[in-house]
């Protein structure tokens, strides 16, 4: 691997922070976090105070991403004439975008810097939940409209890459793993508390999946306008209570050099199948079990168990299980939890895919069969929550790797000790930053690819379509583990044991 880094000399032996001197009240220039002494002194806890307001804007970009996720399963009820295949689209929409918006987000924190741009990102989601209410309250409204609304929830996607490049500024590299699993974790609940709350806020189900009367209906607008108001709230806490580092310096055009390093690439491959796994299921699941298993229509609510309510328990598993990915990672290395996480992820895939087949197409078509698939239910979820724990550990194992990679190779292109490998280990911590991002965004695109699997135009039966998906992802998952064992459990590789 190689890292680029300033020519040896006397500007190289400082320890000076890249980059102008900005010397206001919310830039820091001084941030030494490898020094022992500065971290437990000074850095600790500014470091914790950026990142559980870094976890809150997070936590509401994710929500705001993914509120199409479980909003799409109620808008045939309130009356808008959209197939199975349109649902899956507008879900998969706000992925896409998310993705794309990853790159241009990471370099954001080194241009605007971090506490700057958490304060824009947040005052950004204005713009999906205040369209999503004013959409969802017409029922003339065209679906090329919703696509365009569902769009703009992207900005939540991207928050992501901006929130996790901020934070790998802020902590050493033995605490990394934790940190970033943290917040990466607080963000990821963001998809499993909007699956929670969201039925109960419009009036569509109460707590546990029962369905419930509702004297008005359903009201998809308020969930909208409760994220606006949050977001409002992460806008003000961010300004008031964040931080911007000074050596934390954007130069894209140097940065961009990594989509030349094919570990950018080799990690990649394996961020597609950890969080392209978690972000593409939790997008799909509610439609998905909406159109395998029977749920009384919101509309007009009926009596019954909700099943399709209880698609939060997937992002949730996941999410929680994000943090002891990373923690398990500093603990026993990132290949080597990686490679658990992936194996996990091919036996419990083979799990779901022999439910699915059990499964018989159209329940609401025959009462009889409506049954049979009720009592597949708790087998089906079940075995999607082990996938999920499965998706969180390697998120979180995997960005572990990412710094650890490319600390590995400066150390290994410089003698101990020397301004070189100092220089040499501020290098790599910007290019581990910016591979963040590219990595983070190419990751993303499996969130966009999973429900367009699921609902693939060209199979007329989504059961049909869903037995493939699952087919594919499996063998997907049993590269992933040929991958990591090649490249990073290998003896004598630069990156080994990582």
């Amino acid at each position: 691997m190689t890292i680029t880094a300033p020519p040896p000399g006397p500007a190289a032996a400082t320890d000076a922070p890249a980059g102008p001197q900005r010397r206001t009240r919310r830039w820091i220039d001084d941030w030494r976090p490898e020094d022992p002494q500065f971290w437990s002194e000074t850095g600790r806890p500014v470091a914790r105070r950026n990142l559980a307001w870094s976890i809150f804007a997070e936590h509401l970009g994710f929500s705001v991403w993914l509120i199409w996720s479980v909003s799409s399963a109620y808008l045939v009820a309130m009356g808008f004439a959209f197939s199975a295949q349109q649902l899956f689209l507008l879900v998969a929409i706000p992925n896409l975008v998310g993705s794309l918006l990853r790159i241009p987000y990471t370099f954001a924190v080194g241009l605007f810097g971090g506490r700057n741009w958490t304060i824009m990102s947040a005052a950004l989601l204005l713009v999906p939940t205040l369209g999503f209410a004013l959409a969802v309250t017409h029922a003339g409204t065209p679906y090329w409209v919703f696509c365009a609304i569902a769009a703009t929830a992207g900005f939540g996607g991207g928050n992501f890459a901006s929130s996790m490049a901020n934070i790998n500024y802020f902590y050493p590299t033995a605490r990394k793993g934790a940190a970033l699993g943290l917040n990466a974790a607080g963000g990821n609940l963001g998809v499993a508390l909007i699956q929670l709350l969201l039925p109960v806020i419009v009036g569509g189900a109460g707590l546990f999946g029962l369905v419930q009367a509702s004297q008005g209906g359903i009201h998809l607008e308020r969930a909208a306008l409760v994220y606006a108001a949050l977001a409002v709230v992460a806008t003000l806490a961010a300004w008031l209570r964040m931080d911007n580092l000074g050596t934390a310096v954007a130069k894209p055009r140097e940065q961009l050099r990594v989509v030349r390093e094919p570990h950018t690439w080799v990690m990649s491959v394996l961020y597609i199948g950890t969080f392209g796994s978690f972000i593409g299921y939790s997008a799909a699941m509610p439609l998905l079990i909406k159109l395998n298993f029977w749920v009384p229509e919101p509309a007009p609510l009926g009596t019954g168990i909700y099943f399709a309510y209880f698609a939060f328990l997937g992002a949730a598993v996941g999410s929680v299980a994000r943090p002891i990915g990373g923690w398990l990672a500093d603990r026993y290395g990132g290949a080597r939890i990686t490679l658990v996480a992936f194996l996990g992820l091919a036996a419990s895939t083979l799990a779901v895919l022999w439910t699915v087949f059990q499964l018989t197409p159209n329940p609401t078509a025959d009462p009889a069969i409506a049954t049979e698939n009720e009592s597949l239910f708790p087998l089906f979820l079940g075995f999607f929550l082990v996938l999920f724990a499965c998706t969180g550990i390697g998120n979180g194992s995997t960005y572990k790797m990412i710094p650890a990679i490319w600390r590995r190779g400066a150390e290994a292109a410089t003698p101990a000790g020397t301004p070189e490998r100092t220089v040499a280990l501020r290098a790599a911590a910007q290019q581990a930053s910016a591979a963040l991002g590219v990595i983070g965004a190419i990751g993303a695109i499996g969130g966009f690819l999973i429900p367009l699997a699921f609902s693939a135009p060209w199979v007329a039966d989504p059961l049909t379509a869903t037995k493939g998906a699952f087919m594919v992802f499996a063998g997907y998952y049993a590269l992933c583990v040929v991958v990591v064992c090649a490249v990073y459990l290998r003896r004598g590789r630069t990156a080994s044991h990582v």
